[in-house]
C-alpha cells in the first residue's frame, strides 16, 4: 500500500489535517481509513512481498496513514510514529555512535533531560547542556567535527523559554552538526521547524497532534531521507519501536482537529496570561506571547498563528502557597501531561525532582478548550484562597 502525499503548498494545514490528506480507502471508498491489525502478510508465489508489508514490527498500513499527515504538516520529506514521545527523541540519539558529542538545552522535557544525564552518557555519548536561547553560548558549546546533534525545545517546558531555530540551525550546521527541534508545544500548526532550518523535528505526539488524552506516541520527521534518517528508522524496525494500529487510528483521529484545538488553547493562554501577569497571588507569569517575555520577538517570528496552549504562573508565598493552590482548583485536572481538550494544572519540581531547574513555586498550565473565563475564575479562587 502507498500513500501518496499532495503537496503540502496546496492546501493549508488546517485542510491537510482535517481531511486526514482526503485518502479515501480503496476496498470500500470510506473516507475514514480502516484499522489495520495484521501482524504478517502473504508473499506472492515468486517469494516477492509486492503489497510492500512483510511483517507488523516494522510496518504497517494505519501507521504509514498516520505518517504521511505528519509529514505533510510539517513540511517534511518523510516522517514516522514510534510508541511514545521518548521513544522519538531516544530514537535519534540512538542513531549517533558512542563518543559523538551532542548539545541540548539545560531547560526541556525533565525525562529526555534525566535520559542524556545518564543512559545516554553511560552509552557513550558527550552530552553538553546549554542555553540554547543564548546563541553565544550555543556557538561557543560547538566542538567541530565533534558536534553530531543540536537538540533544542522551543517553547521550552516548563519555563516556556524560545530558541531561536534559524539562528541554531546556522550554528549547527556551520559545526557539520544536525538540529533537531522538540516542536511537541508549538504543534505544526503554529511552528514548522524545517522552514527555519531543522533537519529533524520531534513531537510527543500524545500532546497536541492527538489531543485527547487518550494515546501514548511520538513523531520524527525529515527534512530529508539521508543516512541519519535511514538510521532511525532502521533502528525503529530492530528495536520494535512502530506505533500500534489502533494508536495510529487514533492519532488520525485526534490531528483532524488539530488547527482548531491549537488556535483555541493559544487564545485562552494568552488571555489567562495577560490576565494572571496582574494577579496579586502571583509573582510572575511565564508565557512567549506577553510582550514582555523576553523570548516574545523571536517567537513572534516564528510562531504564527498564537503562541501555544502552555503557560506556568509562580505563585507569591512559594512551594507550599503553589500546591495549596493547585489543590483548590475545581475545573483544572490535578494531572501531568499537556495538550488536550481538557485543562491540566499541575505543580512541576515535584515531579522532576532534585536537580531540576523548575521553580518550587511554579504552577505548570496546559490551557484545554473550556470557556476562558471559567478557566480563570477556577484559579483565581484558587489563587486568593492560597494567600488568604
Amino acid at each position: 500500500m502507498s500513500i501518496e502525499t499532495p503537496p503540502a503548498r496546496r492546501w493549508a494545514p488546517d485542510t491537510l489535517a482535517a481531511q486526514a490528506l482526503g485518502h479515501i480507502d480503496e476496498a470500500t471508498r470510506a473516507i475514514v481509513p480502516p484499522i489495520h491489525l495484521a501482524t504478517t502478510y502473504i508473499r506472492d508465489p515468486d517469494n516477492q512481498y509486492r503489497s510492500g508489508f512483510v511483517y507488523g514490527r516494522p510496518d504497517n498500513a494505519t501507521v504509514r496513514e498516520a505518517e504521511a499527515i505528519v509529514a505533510a504538516l510539517e513540511g517534511a520529506a518523510a516522517a514516522i510514529v514510534l510508541g511514545s514521545g521518548m521513544s522519538a527523541a531516544t530514537a535519534v540519539f540512538l542513531a549517533l555512535s558512542p563518543g559523538d558529542h551532542v548539545v541540548a538545552p539545560r531547560v526541556m522535557y525533565w525525562s529526555l533531560r534525566n535520559w542524556l544525564m545518564t543512559e545516554a552518557t553511560r552509552w557513550g555519548l558527550r552530552v553538553e547542556l546549554v542555553d540554547t536561547t543564548d546563541l553565544d553560548a550555543l556557538r561557543a558549546a560547538m566542538r567541530p567535527g565533534e558536534t553530531k546533534l543540536v537538540w533544542v525545545e522551543t517553547p521550552a517546558n516548563p519555563l516556556w523559554s524560545i530558541t531561536d531555530l534559524a539562528g541554531a540551525a546556522g550554528i549547527a550546521h556551520a559545526a557539520g552538526a544536525a538540529l533537531a527541534v522538540d516542536s511537541t508545544c508549538a504543534s505544526p500548526m503554529l511552528t514548522r521547524p524545517i522552514e527555519h532550518g531543522a533537519d529533524i523535528v520531534m513531537h510527543a505526539a500524545t500532546k497536541y497532534l492527538n489531543g485527547h488524552s487518550d494515546v501514548v506516541a511520538g513523531a520524527l520527521a525529515t527534512a530529508r531521507e539521508d543516512a541519519l534518517w535511514e538510521r532511525i528508522r532502521r533502528n525503529r524496525a530492530t528495536l520494535g519501536q512502530v506505533l500500534g494500529p489502533l494508536e495510529a487510528f487514533l492519532l488520525i483521529r485526534g490531528m483532524r482537529t488539530l488547527g482548531l484545538r491549537v488556535r483555541a488553547a493559544s487564545a485562552s493562554a494568552l488571555a489567562l496570561a495577560e490576565r494572571f501577569a496582574a494577579h496579586p497571588a502571583v509573582e510572575e507569569v511565564l508565557y512567549p506571547g506577553l510582550p514582555g517575555s523576553p523570548g516574545h520577538a523571536v517567537a513572534a517570528r516564528q510562531m504564527k498563528g498564537g503562541f501555544g496552549g502552555m503557560l506556568s504562573l509562580r505563585v507569591k508565598g512559594g512551594e507550599g502557597a503553589a500546591i495549596a493552590a493547585a489543590a483548590r482548583v475545581e475545573l483544572w485536572k490535578r494531572a501531568t501531561s499537556l495538550g488536550g481538550v481538557e485543562s491540566l494544572i499541575e505543580h512541576r519540581a515535584s515531579i522532576e525532582g532534585a536537580g531540576s531547574p523548575c521553580p518550587p513555586d511554579l504552577l505548570r498550565l496546559s490551557t484545554g478548550i473550556e470557556a476562558t473565563e471559567d478557566l480563570f475564575a477556577d484559579l483565581d479562587r484558587a489563587l486568593r484562597g492560597a494567600n488568604a
